[in-house]
């Protein structure tokens, strides 16, 4: 494949879809409400653990749990002795309160010992010489503790193989920063992102030649992603929310196939 008309193409959809007006319905538009990238850090765990399911339903749950933090949800989960903090009535699909609960107290441990998610993910980063999927598999596991047994995992680790889609999605939102993501963190770097890979990139990916890969797993996500980085090395995950918009606004990817 012609890698300069695939870039000139991918440019063009950035430039045309990557606008901060074009955000909503994704979760990602809950990070603007705050101005404290310590806010900010625990609104994107919050999101990016329920973008699986209906749009329109992960909109309304991730609303519905920061409605429960009120304005400062690092100041309220620091300083939180009561974890039931999301009602009993809430679920979305596989999660539960108690999964949302146990998973905001994790949230509170972490930024208790670390002030902030991104200490942590520094640490993880330092005990695992500076290995980013062995750093996310200690991060996981620590936001995963207590978790009851067979429970829908909010935030996966790399060590289990698949995609890992909603993480990486965080860490897109955190370490970039142009009109859509918000950016903030320093401990990672544009380059060293993976694409959030689900079923629709795949798709997309196979039909611009970046994998022939028929399972959205880690490998595939990997193999996405050296694809895009061969086209703009230095911001690996610089044409993630262009191409989900196609998806959104309903224009099939065989059109990508036609453009190219």
């Amino acid at each position: 494949m012609d890698k300069a008309k695939l870039k000139a193409f991918l440019e063009g959809l950035y430039y045309v879809y990557a606008r901060r007006e074009l955000v909503y319905p994704d979760p990602l538009y809950y990070l603007y409400r705050y101005d404290d990238l310590r806010d900010r850090e625990i609104a994107g765990l919050i999101a990016s653990s329920l973008a699986y399911g209906r749009v329109a339903q992960i909109m309304k749950d991730v609303e519905r749990v920061l409605s429960c933090l009120g304005d400062k949800p690092y100041d309220f989960l620091k300083d939180n002795k009561n974890f039931q903090i999301v009602p009993d009535s809430f679920k979305h699909r596989f999660t539960t309160s108690y999964d949302m609960n146990n998973f905001l107290a994790n949230i509170t441990g972490v930024i208790r010992e670390y002030d902030s998610a991104e200490g942590f993910m520094e640490e993880c980063l330092r005990l695992s010489g500076g290995n980013m999927l062995a750093a996310l598999d200690k991060f996981a596991e620590r936001l995963s503790r207590n978790k009851k047994d067979r429970a829908f995992p909010l935030v996966t680790a790399p060590k289990d193989g698949s995609a890992c889609k909603r993480v990486f999605l965080f860490l897109r939102w955190m370490v970039r920063c142009d009109d859509v993501d918000p950016g903030g963190w320093n401990v990672l770097k544009p380059s060293q992102l993976i694409v959030p890979t689900d079923t629709h990139m795949h798709h997309i990916a196979l039909r611009l030649g970046l994998t022939k890969r028929k399972t959205a797993d880690l490998l595939t996500a990997y193999e996405i992603s050296s694809g895009f980085c061969s086209v703009c090395m230095d911001d690996t995950a610089k044409y993630d929310f262009p191409l989900t918009r196609f998806g959104i606004r309903s224009l099939d990817a065989t059109y990508i196939t036609l453009k190219l």
